[in-house]
């Protein structure tokens, strides 16, 4: 009885410690967790995400269930300075606020340097706008892209270069971080369809009036009428009104805008379009949805309700995208407490021993689990208004993907999608169609419907002309002594057959191309055709014309048109009627060719005899009879070795498939019988 009431006691304390070990390691949620957003609030991504945020904020408040009665606190910064020291001296003043997370910046410049200050404290850092594809988690650990990178659109831009087969193109680029990033990115994936960016146009991010005519003015005397335009929303429009002021809107040219372009359509509906008549573009594609259809429907009433600016406004996909980051922290944040973390700070030594000064970067505190916190943001795995919400290894979004489409009359027309997965497709990308077949560089399954090129024509254009300051191609003309017919040359008149078939050929081109004849040779004596072809080889000329005979050894050095002419050179040969008869077998041989045959006939016959007729009866006998014999079996061998011999050259016509003699080639055999 004692035993059991002692266990009893045991069982109880033990259960007793259990419940109170327990306790210590649960750790209550706090009632509020502070957020942050940085960015400009005056751009037109800006205006939008600060709405759409502040917004996102109120739904997760409102919901009890997600943070179990945890509510976030935005404390939102303006960053209006461009140089680095404002940008900094904002920065670290907004990060005395212990925020366990950030949303923002917009531009990949600011991103750079505020990703240093959240690497340095260890707190996340969410952007919806930073589209620099070499904004890397290896250099920028704590920064997490929640809009899809520049990388997937330059590919799909040189998709839409190579499905319209243009080789060359031209970039009118930001010259920042943000421009020149993304104009390299496509050059490399220009270079893997065998493009190239041939012109780049790099333009000042606070650029002029006249700097954008000065620029555009040096682009439309290039070869390339492929223009892609990869810059800011502030005054990206302001391109397109000097190009059309420089009649660089008309038919011949082509214009690719990146997501630039349908940000400003979107958030202003009302803009003229007048001035962007056949433009391509390019919008990050979100699909439809109903959690999409309602926000969508409730932002006209919000934005007339809040008369953001005295009026409402349309909504962007960076407004999406800065909503679901809201989300996506949101639902990281409840991951995070739910695996123990808690929001503590403490003092960073390495910013303690610089003693702040005016920066006062004694304020400023290390977030102790801003890496715990940071593997929750990582591994969120939900759906929101842009779609799925996921990332990749590199923390990309999946199934990165891309609306094509076509300025035209008062508003826009979509022409197609681009995927990650299925290239150009008239069909949305979460249908599965041809997924399988699509490499990355085959061209055979892309389709688009059709566009409206500037100028108002549905016939693409060729993508380059002939520059007004381009070099004229070198035609190399040798000057001939003989055969003036055919080319003659006096001093800059040069005429004759040849140079009418070339300028006849040149008269059949769509399109004009500049050239200029340079004579080679003295005029005195006619030159060797191959020193005029290794120049050409050189690269000191483009093209030779001339009377030319091709020869085996010229067709390794350069390519030859097909002939226009004949040569007339001509083999003369005697001819010899012989008629047939039955002793037409012994023409082959010569009469001495058939005495040493008979000859060594005879001799191999001899040989034979004396060999044999010691261990063979049939060589002996009389004398009469061994001559028969030696005749008889020198004959039979004679004509197995004929018989052979003929067999072989009937298999190597292709009459005979018989292989008599293994060892016998069929193309000699051929070449010592002609039959």
């Amino acid at each position: 009885m004692m035993n059991i009431v002692l266990l009893l006691v045991l069982m109880v304390f033990y259960n007793g410690s259990s419940s109170s070990g327990l306790g210590t390691n649960v750790t209550a949620r706090p009632d509020t967790v502070n957020i942050g957003a940085i960015f400009p609030f005056d751009s037109v991504i800006g205006e939008i995400a600060k709405l759409a945020i502040s917004i996102a904020v109120e739904d997760v408040n409102s919901d009890p269930k997600l943070l179990n009665g945890t509510k976030l606190i935005l404390k939102i910064q303006n960053i209006k300075s461009s140089d680095f020291l404002g940008i900094v001296e904002q920065a670290l003043q907004f990060m005395e606020n212990d925020i366990v997370a950030i949303l923002g910046p917009q531009f990949s410049a600011t991103v750079r340097v505020v990703s240093h200050i959240a690497n340095e404290l260890h707190v996340p850092l969410l952007s919806f706008a930073a589209t620099d594809p070499t904004l890397s988690p290896v250099q920028f650990p704590f920064l997490v892209r929640t809009a899809q990178s520049d990388l997937f659109q330059m590919t799909a831009v040189a998709d839409l270069v190579a499905f319209y087969e243009w080789r060359e193109v031209i970039a009118i680029y930001i010259d920042d971080d943000f421009g020149r990033n993304a104009i390299a990115a496509l050059g490399d994936k220009l270079a893997e369809k065998r493009c190239k960016v041939s012109y780049k146009v790099p333009l000042n991010p606070k650029a002029t009036k006249d700097d954008i005519t000065k620029a555009l003015i040096r682009t439309s005397s290039m070869e390339s009428r492929i223009l892609i335009v990869h810059i800011y929303t502030n005054w990206g429009l302001q391109v397109f009104s000097e190009a059309q002021n420089l009649m660089m809107m008309g038919s011949g040219y082509v214009w690719i805008a990146t997501d630039w372009l349908p940000t400003i359509l979107d958030t202003d509906p009302s803009l003229p379009t007048k001035d962007i008549q056949g433009v391509l573009t390019l919008r990050m594609y979100t699909p439809e949805s109903e959690l999409k259809t309602k926000f969508k429907s409730r932002w006209s009433n919000l934005t007339r309700a809040r008369r953001v600016n005295g009026s409402s406004f349309g909504l962007n996909t960076y407004g999406l995208f800065a909503y679901d980051s809201v989300w996506l922290l949101a639902n990281a944040i409840d991951s995070f407490f739910a695996r123990g973390g808690n929001v503590s700070f403490s003092n960073d030594s390495n910013l303690s021993n610089l003693q702040g000064g005016r920066l006062n970067l004694d304020a400023l505190k290390f977030f102790n689990c801003g890496s715990q916190l940071l593997r929750s943001i990582v591994e969120v795995d939900t759906t929101g208004v842009t779609g799925p919400i996921k990332f990749n290894a590199d923390r990309d979004l999946i199934n990165p993907a891309f609306e094509v489409i076509n300025v035209i009359g008062t508003g826009t027309r979509n022409i197609g999608y681009w995927s990650n997965s299925s290239g150009l497709s008239i069909d949305p990308p979460e249908k599965p169609q041809n997924k399988l077949q699509y490499n990355g560089s085959s061209t055979s399954i892309q389709r688009l419907y059709s566009v409206i090129w500037p100028g108002q024509t549905t016939q693409k254009p060729r993508g380059w002309v002939f520059p007004d300051n381009g070099k004229k191609l070198r035609i190399g003309v040798p000057r001939r002594v003989s055969y003036c017919e055919f080319l003659n040359v006096k001093g800059t008149d040069i005429t004759g057959y040849c140079i009418e078939v070339f300028q006849a050929a040149f008269n059949e081109l769509q399109y004009g191309v500049a050239y200029k004849f340079v004579p080679f040779g003295d005029g005195k004596k006619n030159q060797e055709p191959s020193e005029l072809l290794r120049r050409m080889q050189n690269g000191e000329l483009d093209g030779v014309v001339g009377d030319i005979t091709i020869t085996t050894s010229r067709t390794k050095m350069v390519d030859f048109t097909q002939p226009y002419f004949e040569s007339g050179l001509v083999v003369v040969a005697p001819i010899r009627k012989l008629n047939s008869s039955a002793w037409a077998f012994l023409r082959p041989f010569t009469p001495m060719m058939w005495t040493v045959t008979g000859l060594f006939f005879l001799a191999v016959g001899a040989v034979v005899w004396i060999l044999e007729r010691r261990t063979n009866e049939d060589f002996r006998g009389p004398p009469r009879k061994q001559c028969v014999t030696i005749l008889w079996r020198r004959n039979w061998q004679l004509s197995w070795s004929l018989c052979a011999h003929h067999m072989v050259i009937c298999s190597s016509n292709n009459q005979l498939k018989l292989h008599c003699k293994p060892d016998i080639n069929p193309h000699s055999g051929a070449a010592f019988f002609p039959y």
